[in-house]
């Protein structure tokens, strides 16, 4: 357990992290936006509980906005995929506060996925198919894949029918499953035993038969996880308590539910 933060007293009048000058927190849409900021509220109530920070939570609709917000100074903090926050460093001195855990692994893979009735079971069979990554920034929804396609001598512009990036993991999975499209790209599995924790579980309360009749037919090399960042120009003493606070909220029973609920993350 981590000890909760010695917290100064609320910030008052327009000091970061006061009623009208709250500290801004950013989630990627990685999944359904709406499940993602009910999931973020918690969050950052139990933040304020623990720091005596205002939260002001957000999902904008695409990870290069959440980048660009950092850096202009309009988003504080970013749950950021691990491109997002590469992008995010390279192009305005964003830095990683903490990295998340999920079955206590700091990496997980992309995979390709199709339905189990298609036929399809390798990526060559995919040639000519419809196509759907999630977004441009998304490590596992489209770089990592793209990468393993490349080295297969494949570019998905021509090697696909047709491409779309649906926007979020779920989407991608929900149009695999309704025939939208034949294959697509999302987060697979963070460890090769146990339960399944990719794309599909988010989509299992609507689908419940998602995880028969989607099944993966390939995965890429291990990817870093998604990251806790804080924007360049912050407070230190205000980064310090922020970190000190995320930790002590995700050694509590309700902040490991908000962040399981969150982004299935097990621990920071």
């Amino acid at each position: 357990m981590f000890p909760k933060p010695a917290a100064p007293p609320m910030p008052t009048g327009d000091q970061k992290g006061s009623t009208s000058n709250p500290v801004n927190m950013a989630f990627v849409p990685s999944a359904d936006s709406q499940k993602v900021l009910a999931s973020g509220e918690p969050l950052a109530k139990l933040l304020t509980d623990a720091t005596n920070l205002n939260f002001k939570v957000s999902v904008p609709t695409s990870y290069t906005t959440v980048i660009e917000a950092m850096g202009s100074g309009q988003v504080d903090v970013g749950w950021l995929a691990p491109f997002a926050y590469v992008l995010a460093h390279d192009q305005n001195g964003s830095q990683v506060l903490l990295a998340s855990l999920r079955q206590g692994s700091k990496t997980y893979r992309s995979q390709i996925i199709v339905r189990a009735d298609s036929g399809i079971n390798s990526i060559e069979q995919l040639r000519g198919k419809k196509f759907a990554f999630v977004d441009p920034a998304s490590a596992s929804g489209f770089l990592f894949p793209n990468y393993m396609l490349a080295n297969m001598g494949l570019d998905y512009k021509t090697f696909f029918s047709d491409t779309i990036f649906a926007g979020g993991h779920d989407k991608v999975v929900i149009a695999v499953y309704n025939k939208q499209v034949d294959g697509g790209a999302t987060f697979g599995q963070n460890i090769d035993s146990g339960p399944p924790t990719d794309a599909r579980t988010l989509v299992t309360s609507t689908l419940p038969d998602v995880m028969q009749v989607v099944k993966p037919i390939a995965q890429t090399d291990p990817i870093p996880n998604d990251t806790v960042s804080v924007r360049a120009g912050l407070d230190a003493t205000l980064v310090k308590l922020l970190n000190d606070g995320l930790l002590y909220v995700q050694s509590t029973p309700e902040g490991q539910k908000a962040l399981k609920d969150l982004y299935g993350i097990d621990g920071l």
